[in-house]
């Protein structure tokens, strides 16, 4: 099998896993997320911090943004602008209205100002105890933080279910590490 293939099993498992989680594990999980942030604080604010609206089985962290907000952070979600570019970063408060973007994603309305992260809170389908991390295959987040990553220090936060810490995850030259990964159970530091 090639890295694509393998890659490839490890998404669909992971998507079959995590459709078969109930209502109730998804609210506990977002709530345990939010606890481990508070126990581990891996960004401290003030700071600029993006973070993604979730979509289809995706752990909810709208109570992390929030708890986010009132911590002083300024909280920006991401945008795709065009297939194989780096994601920009709109400006977030609680009650701003989102527009629909590509892929089931929402956002920011253009009159938001963009900004430039200091940290990412990263979606992931998989993560492993190195801190590769396995995406939906697009390359947004990877591509984005190789940018960032040459202008300045960033940190990297996967934020998943507990589940989806895994032995291994394929990973090749253009994918990026992540620096923590949070989930309803635990926070890891990857040095």
């Amino acid at each position: 099998m090639t890295l694509i293939d393998d890659k490839r099993a490890l998404r669909r498992s992971m998507l079959a896993w995590r459709g078969d989680l109930d209502d109730e594990a998804r609210r506990q999980a977002a709530l345990g997320v939010l606890e481990m942030w508070r126990l581990e604080r891996p960004v401290k604010a003030p700071a600029v911090v993006s973070g993604f609206w979730p979509m289809a089985e995706e752990l909810d962290i709208r109570p992390l943004m929030i708890e986010l907000v009132n911590q002083g952070c300024q909280v920006a979600l991401p945008v795709v602008v065009a297939k194989r570019e780096p994601l920009i970063f709109r400006a977030w408060r609680p009650d701003d209205p989102l527009e629909a973007g590509v892929f089931g994603t929402l956002h920011p309305a253009p009159s938001r100002r963009t900004v430039e992260p200091d940290a990412l809170i990263v979606p992931l389908l998989a993560c492993d105890e190195e801190g590769w991390r396995l995406g939906y295959g697009g390359g947004f987040y990877d591509r984005t933080l190789e940018r960032l990553r040459a202008r300045k220090d960033i940190t990297a936060i996967g934020v998943g279910f507990d589940g989806q810490l895994v032995p291994a995850v394929p990973h090749g030259p253009d994918d990026q590490r992540l620096d923590w990964l949070l989930t309803d159970k635990r926070a890891c530091a990857f040095v």
